[in-house]
């Protein structure tokens, strides 16, 4: 996994993957999860994508869109 910038720090993201139809996100604490295109839809998965390489607004934008999602399968 990639180290997130948290350019705001105050991000609950700690580091993420990405894959051409998912993002797996670690958060503080420990949990891991997997969006994928299937479970939280493409739309969504795109711009986490996006957000997560800008190291900013990934957490807030998981909040706010409550993506479905799989437990990470590492």
């Amino acid at each position: 996994m990639k180290p997130y910038k948290n350019v705001s720090g105050d991000s609950g993201v700690v580091a993420y993957a990405i894959g051409a139809d998912f993002i797996d996100v670690a958060f503080k604490g420990g949990a891991r999860y997997r969006y994928s295109n299937r479970s939280a839809g493409k739309d969504k998965v795109e711009a986490m994508k996006l957000l997560a390489a800008a190291g900013r607004g990934l957490s807030t934008f998981i909040a706010r869109a409550q993506p479905g999602y799989e437990p990470d399968p590492d």
